[in-house]
């Protein structure tokens, strides 16, 4: 396409064109007269990508406001590439989570590996080395071949991306329900470690200092990816598969250690990903930062298409590319870091004083815009919000409570539901050994990597019931970031922050933008509790087709320090005689569970009730527990809960556990909240009672490989533990090989 077929300002508001591209009759007269004047084809493009949710979080800045930000570790907090939090001894910890939902609903191969691409370059951008990758990923049922067609693709588009590139996949949590059967949620996640004086920015700054374009080559895939981000799927969404990214991991290991040279050297100014909205958003955004400006000359931007028009140049999505600001006269410093690693370093643009975006081609002005107007002056929308009739029937809804005949029997078949079951098929595919520091490997309540040089490491997680968050958003946001802490604790961490990404339906319809402002009320309340702030994260909205939402799904992201490797905890049992211990007390909460599922087929009724105050305690009494070295393992009770929890202690070692359970026996099964499920040499037992002062002993781990539970020297469980584990291991590569 040329720029002579390119609609003139006149087509563009006659026939309405920026509709297509995704902007409204009031945001397009908004942009006129910001600018001025009307605008032409590529400003139109340039509005409409910037002013998309996925760019500008028009729909959502109003309630992101909500989140505690601050604290005496954060040394960056949202704004940029990824969040830092100081982790003392000069170095820090880099982390961001972010969405690749739609380009993985039509695409999922290249969708998800794109995702593991765009969330590597936010973390190494920073000026830090990434040493970890963990994803959340949404699915529906695994019995519909559309299904297991796009779970096995996104797996292998993120193992494909992450072990070519040599950063090990440790991590992530995988769940399957209904909603999500037309609108998968793939979420990738990296962390990294920085010296504090690599610290990068993506700021242009300096009046004169030039302006680079790095790495590969720009295409026509991707262009107007953000937009398509922000907009329902629906029917004809597979025909905008060239919104769809493909990445090239091999690339992508070149740039980044071309960038971790090149950020030793004091030339570099700033530095941004060309992510979302590509050269747009990384120039609009990195001078708009710094209150400049910056010139570009498009016909020096590197092609691999012939005849590319600026707007397709400007829109183009294309990966592992990024945008530099180098001090005026050192640029050959840059550039001969860049042609050692055999990748594009070239003189595209440069800073100036008057805060506007200029695009230059074939000699001509084609843009002229202001900075801010694209990266600041979004519209900000408060919309409409109104309780859902569902929420209102649920909460007056009277409790469910389970009819269990066989307590063996359905904790089998609790075990085999995709949700609970391993997840081996999974991230045996991913390479979590790669650059040999991960310590805990996927399986366990939280990845743990160490630090090379020190005595520390750092554990990870990703999580979310979003369940709950259907039944009361408020309730599920406080759980959700309790439930990642927990992880962090059971794994001897002390929780350090939070990045967030915000998974919900069109927030344009009143039901959908309530489970927002109210998740959003939740989350931030047990992040200020738990004193997690929230360093970063990303909002993807939109997330339904022919008006069926997903679940409101905020994924918790959250990084914890442990400040000694001899901290760090797993959670199955280690011994024969030791004590079982569990942390918490078991009510009869069963609405949002794993058990109502499987015995109603629906979701219904008042959520688990959480205390976040209790919740603080008894993770701080935990943590110190591990740090007193007197906790042999540790986990969290969590989806199926307490007979699922200790089951899964016992999986991969030779013993077994003796129980006295002194509740119902449909309590095995209750998610009663702020639980933990503890073993205890017989020797430590006083000191742990002493500082976990809510603990309660209920039996002892054996040498038979048997569960068994008691009531009142009834049993009313019992079962071999290789019975439980192979049920448990087996589910999801058994529902995968069926033809149904």
């Amino acid at each position: 396409m040329s720029l002579l077929l390119e609609p003139s300002a006149e087509a563009i508001k006659e026939k309405q064109l920026y509709k297509e591209m995704g902007l409204t009759d009031e945001e397009f007269a908004l942009a006129e007269s910001i600018v001025g004047r009307p605008l032409n084809f590529t400003e139109t493009g340039l509005f409409s990508v910037m002013w998309s949710e996925h760019c500008s979080y028009k729909n959502s800045k109003v309630l992101l406001k909500k989140f505690p930000i601050d604290g005496e570790k954060v040394l960056q907090g949202p704004g940029e590439g990824a969040g830092i939090i100081d982790i003392e001894d000069e170095q820090a910890v880099v982390f961001k989570i972010e969405s690749h939902n739609h380009p993985s609903a039509i695409e999922p191969y290249q969708g998800a590996a794109t995702g593991v691409g765009g969330i590597l370059r936010d973390v190494f951008s920073m000026g830090a080395r990434p040493i970890a990758l963990l994803n959340s990923l949404r699915f529906g049922e695994l019995q519909s071949p559309k299904v297991k067609y796009l779970f096995e693709e996104v797996v292998a588009g993120i193992a494909g991306y992450g072990n070519c590139i040599g950063v090990p996949t440790v991590g992530g949590e995988v769940q399957f329900d209904p909603c999500y059967e037309a609108n998968p949620l793939v979420n990738a996640m990296c962390v990294g470690l920085i010296d504090h004086k690599d610290i990068q920015k993506g700021q242009a700054k300096g009046i004169g200092n030039t302006v680079m374009y790095v790495g590969a080559s720009t295409g026509r895939d991707g262009i107007h990816g953000a937009t398509f981000a922000s907009e329902e799927l629906s029917d004809s969404s597979d025909e905008k598969r060239p919104a769809v990214q493909v990445g090239d991991p091999f690339m992508e290991k070149l740039l980044l250690e071309a960038c971790l040279e090149v950020v030793k050297c004091d030339a570099l100014i700033g530095i941004q990903d060309m992510g979302a909205a590509g050269l747009t958003s990384s120039s609009a955004e990195m001078a708009s930062k710094a209150g400049s400006g910056i010139e570009m000359n498009l016909d020096l931007v590197p092609q691999r298409e012939s005849g590319m028009t600026p707007y397709e140049m400007m829109l183009s999505e294309s990966q592992e590319r990024m945008l530099l600001v180098v001090e005026k006269g050192r640029e050959d410093e840059i550039k001969a870091i860049f042609e050692h690693w055999n990748l594009h370093a070239v003189e595209v643009g440069v800073v100036t004083d008057d805060s506007r975006l200029r695009l230059l081609h074939n000699g001509e002005v084609v843009a002229d815009v202001p900075v801010d107007a694209l990266a600041e002056d979004a519209p900000v929308y408060h919309k409409p919000s109104q309780v859902p009739a569902y929420f209102e029937a649920f909460q007056a809804e009277a409790p469910f409570v389970p009819d269990i005949s066989d307590a063996k029997e359905t904790l089998m078949h609790l075990l085999a539901q995709p949700t609970i079951a391993s997840k081996e098929w999974v991230y045996q595919q991913y390479d979590h050994m790669v650059q040999t520091n991960t310590v805990v490997s996927p399986g366990s309540d939280a990845a743990v990597v160490r630090i090379r040089g020190t005595k520390k490491a750092l554990a990870m997680t990703t999580d979310c019931n979003s369940r709950y968050l259907y039944l009361d958003p408020e309730v599920g946001g406080k759980i959700a970031i309790a439930e990642a802490a927990r992880n962090l604790v059971c794994s001897g961490a002390t929780p350090l922050g939070v990045t967030d990404c915000l998974n919900y339906g069109n927030p344009e319809r009143p039901e959908i933008f309530w489970q927002l402002e109210k998740s959003t009320d939740g989350l931030s309340e047990a992040c200020r509790v738990l004193n997690t702030p929230v360093i970063g994260g990303n909002v993807s909205l939109y997330n339904e087709r022919s008006g069926g939402a997903v679940y409101p799904t905020p994924v918790i992201g959250m990084v914890g320090l442990i400040e000694d490797v001899s901290y760090i905890t797993t959670q199955t049992v280690k011994e024969a005689g030791d004590i079982l211990y569990v942390i918490g007390e078991t009510k009869p909460e069963f609405s949002g569970s794993e058990i109502q599922k499987v015995s109603q087929g629906t979701l219904s009724g008042k959520a688990p009730a959480i205390d976040l105050n209790v919740e603080k305690n008894r993770q701080q009494q935990l943590l110190a527990a591990i740090q007193a070295g007197v906790v042999a393992s540790a986990h969290d009770v969590a989806e199926g809960g307490m007979a699922v929890a200790i089951a899964e202690k016992l999986f991969g070692t030779s013993f077994g556990a003796q129980v006295v359970w002194t509740n119902q026996v449909a309590d095995l099964f209750a998610e009663s909240q702020s639980r933990f499920v503890v073993t205890v040499k017989e020797a430590n037992k006083q000191q742990f009672e002493q500082i976990v002062r809510d603990a309660k002993p209920i039996g002892t781990v054996t040498a038979e490989e048997t569960l068994q539970f008691t009531t009142d020297g009834e049993i009313i469980l019992s079962a071999e533990v290789k019975e439980l584990e192979s049920a448990w291991k087996g589910a999801i590569p058994c529902l995968l090989k069926s033809k149904d």
